[in-house]
């Protein structure tokens, strides 16, 4: 979180030169950050180092859109279509396709990694509204900047009271840290705030649902791991929902 906070000044400071010192900006970023980045990361992680399977974590994660398509038509007055609905039912029938075969009846699912689970979901699904509700007046770098330096504070306070401070500088590491900060938080991260400026939130996070799958497809490239007929049956009934709750309606013609 810090380097992507220091990476993303920087880079708002040369390309953007806009960035707005207003309380009101830095609360609303640092709300975003601390629900999107912290609650939702760090349940994830924490979830999986107590023993949950990532299957599992990705399965209630998975539960994103629908939290985000019924909450974001109360609060931000997003119409839901009947497809839409039919669209975020089929993901969610596809994602729980997919993980069958990769969920373990030997997890350990203890009340902590449970509940980090759905701290998660809970925090990915406000972060993502709260995204959608504000990021017209917040400009994206900036914003993106206070988001992770707030989130930097939060998760590294509770770093140090929590647990030994000691990292393992293996390749591995490397390899991880680097792409947690280019990848997810400069690269998917800034990609996903694109998305809801042009998009409804219920649509975007439609997209979460394609996740395991595509998931599963690297897993075949990188890992030679096998994808099974219901995998792929689970990945093409979650496209199919994706496709219904973005596909846009035909204009109708005078």
């Amino acid at each position: 979180m810090v380097i992507a906070a220091l990476l993303l000044a920087l880079i708002t400071v040369i390309v953007a030169r806009d960035f707005p010192h207003d309380i009101s900006s830095i609360l609303k970023s640092s709300a975003i950050g601390v629900t999107l980045h912290g609650a939702y990361l760090g349940g994830c992680f924490y979830s999986v180092s107590k023993g949950m399977s990532a299957g599992i974590v990705a399965l209630i994660v998975c539960l994103q859109p629908v939290v985000v398509s019924i909450a974001a038509s109360y609060f931000l007055k997003e119409k839901l279509r009947a497809r839409s609905v039919l669209g975020l039912a089929l993901g969610l029938i596809g994602v729980i396709t997919v993980l069958i075969p990769r969920i373990s009846g030997a997890d350990k699912l203890s009340n902590i990694s449970i509940a980090t689970a759905f701290i998660a979901l809970i925090g990915g699904s406000s972060g993502t509204l709260l995204q959608k509700k504000f990021a017209a007046e917040i400009p994206m770098l900036a914003g993106a900047t206070y988001q992770y330096a707030a989130t930097a504070v939060v998760i590294g306070s509770i770093a140090l009271f929590s647990e030994p401070i000691f990292i393992d500088w293996t390749p591995q590491f490397l390899f991880a840290l680097l792409w947690l900060v280019f990848a997810l938080s400069l690269g998917a991260i800034l990609l996903l705030f694109f998305l809801l400026k042009s998009g409804t939130a219920a649509e975007v996070s439609s997209l979460y649902y394609l996740v395991p799958a595509v998931t599963a497809f690297m897993a075949y490239l990188l890992f030679d791991e096998k994808i099974s007929p219901i995998t792929a049956l689970g990945t093409f009934i979650a496209v199919v929902g994706v496709w219904l709750v973005t596909g846009k309606k035909n204009a109708p013609k005078r």
